[in-house]
């Protein structure tokens, strides 16, 4: 007993930094050597997925992705993001972005960039960028498109009249694009509900930071969001869902196979298969990470309270 208290006692009298030594390792070496770990897929998440996945093929329905966040968040964020547009871009689907920031703008450039580069879609046909919108316009623009599109918003970020896009052919309003998926780290997306939803029925998600969770998930509880991102946890298993589902090919499925929880809990997707882009597999590489950090931050505090008490109990019984 004496030998163990010794230890905890030398454990206790280690330079800090080695610690943080430590914890820094277990980050940078699963995200230089990314290993294979299983994503579990939440009910969240899910919805999102199959909401946008009902849009396949159909030129009558389009998503609206909202940027509300600039390169801070980037990290948990930026792999939604790219997530849903490799969905729609792999399912033939509509998709619309803004951004309320000015430093928001060459996000969605990127997002956008990022994501098209292995699919065949243009803009003005297949996705459409509305570009910056001060963000004091962001009432005034939700309200208005819940009437006509086009006459809110009017021209895209390349500054061509949106009547005149093929992309808007059967769009006109909330009915058409019937889902918004606000990326924040804020609980930006409420006002959507308050507005979009609660006026025109509109269909609403979150796609947010971790530390707001708590924050938005009274609206996701009543319903009021239909799912949520909930940090990079969220944006991982997006990627899965896309890797199972919608990038799935086979001679039965040439686009992607219809959606199944047993699909799901039997498809294991690694993260090191070489034929999934690295931009593609970002979110599932940092959870790994992510998780390794945790674990020895948890392991540390262990160790330490340990040592403490040994350490008390030892000068009670001098004293």
């Amino acid at each position: 007993m004496n030998k163990l208290i010794q230890i905890f006692q030398k454990m206790q009298s280690v330079d800090r930094r080695y610690i943080f030594i430590v914890v820094a390792l277990s980050i940078i070496i699963p995200l230089l050597i990314p290993f294979n770990s299983k994503t579990y897929v939440t009910e969240p998440t899910e919805s999102i997925y199959r909401k946008i996945d009902s849009f396949a093929n159909d030129k009558s329905k389009a998503v609206l992705l909202s940027f509300t966040h600039n390169a801070s968040t980037m990290p948990e964020l930026f792999p939604m993001e790219v997530a849903v547009l490799r969905h729609c871009f792999e399912r033939n689907i509509k998709v619309f972005t803004i951004c309320w920031l000015p430093d928001a703008a060459p996000l969605v450039d990127y997002a956008i960039n990022t994501a098209k580069e292995d699919y065949n879609v243009q803009s003005g046909i297949d996705y459409c960028n509305f570009g910056y919108r001060p963000y004091s316009l962001r009432i005034p623009i939700m309200l208005g498109m819940g009437e006509n599109i086009a006459e809110s918003v009017e021209t895209d970020s390349q500054g061509r009249k949106l009547d005149n896009l093929p992309i808007m052919d059967n769009i006109k309003n909330y009915d058409d694009m019937n889902l918004v998926i606000d990326f924040a780290g804020s609980s930006s997306a409420i006002q959507w509900v308050m507005y979009a939803r609660a006026k025109f029925g509109a269909n609403v998600a979150a796609g947010i930071t971790a530390v707001m969770v708590a924050d938005n998930y009274p609206y996701l509880q009543t319903g009021q969001l239909i799912g949520m991102f909930r940090g990079l946890k969220g944006a991982a298993e997006y990627e899965k869902l896309v890797d199972v589902f919608a990038s799935y090919e086979s001679p039965d499925y040439p686009n992607g196979r219809p959606f199944s929880k047993e699909i799901i809990k039997e498809t294991w997707v690694p993260i090191t298969d070489d034929k999934i882009p690295y931009k593609y597999k970002k979110a599932r590489i940092g959870m790994n990470a992510q998780s390794v950090a945790h674990i020895m931050i948890i392991v540390f505090i262990l160790l330490g309270n340990i040592g403490y008490f040994l350490t008390r109990q030892k000068k009670k019984k001098i004293v």
